[in-house]
């Protein structure tokens, strides 16, 4: 019967033998791309088309909307998201509306 600490010893063998076939099969991968990229006169953009910027992961994605309301006296802006301003508290919307 195995012990833990031989089960142990073998998970971290077949986890470098694991690393190690990665790299390699990266290596040659890599090698093969380049060498097909080379042959047709390929450019990034023509491999991966023309990239969009997406949000990574715990970025926050903010999109500008245009402002709704204003106040005449010191002139800042609202949108109508999120909480109202204090310049707004307790007057009707409609009379800052931006026309």
């Amino acid at each position: 019967m195995t012990t833990l600490q031989d089960l142990i010893a073998q998970k971290e063998a077949l986890e470098a033998q694991i690393a190690a076939q990665r790299q390699s099969e990266l290596a040659n991968a890599i090698a093969q791309v380049k060498s097909l990229v080379e042959a047709h006169g390929l450019t990034a953009a023509d491999v991966f088309g023309t990239a969009v910027r997406r949000a990574k992961s715990g970025e926050k994605v903010t999109n500008k909307v245009a402002a709704k309301y204003r106040d005449p006296v010191s002139g800042k802006t609202w949108s109508g998201r999120g909480l109202a301003p204090k310049w707004l508290a307790g007057k009707n919307k409609a009379d800052y509306a931006i026309a």
